[in-house]
């Protein structure tokens, strides 16, 4: 099919983003007046994210490591504090038990 058969195509126009490798991808979006491009875009190459400031890509984002439930329970009390809680289950287990 020609373009006369599916009418013309709409304007484009194309935005350079550049991510913290220095690829540009250039993607392209419809040249309407109420079309805004986003400010970041994913590049395909290395999957930072890229900005269009090519002196100021964004920053790549920090990967936290996995964390157990344990570690977690950590962050929020101090082994006193623990020491104490396992005493009071314990408690209540061997009451409940008969002991």
């Amino acid at each position: 099919m020609g373009e006369a058969e599916r009418g013309d195509a709409a304007p484009r126009v194309w935005i350079s983003y550049w991510c913290a490798a220095g690829h540009e991808t250039r993607p392209s979006f419809a040249d309407d007046a109420g079309t805004q491009a986003p400010e970041n875009w994913d590049c395909p190459r290395c999957g930072l994210p890229a900005g269009q400031d090519r002196a100021n890509p964004p920053a790549a984002p920090k990967n936290e490591p996995y964390k157990t439930h344990l570690a977690y329970v950590k962050e929020r009390r101090s082994d006193a504090e623990g020491a104490e809680l396992l005493e009071e289950a314990l408690t209540a287990l061997r009451q409940r038990r008969g002991r």
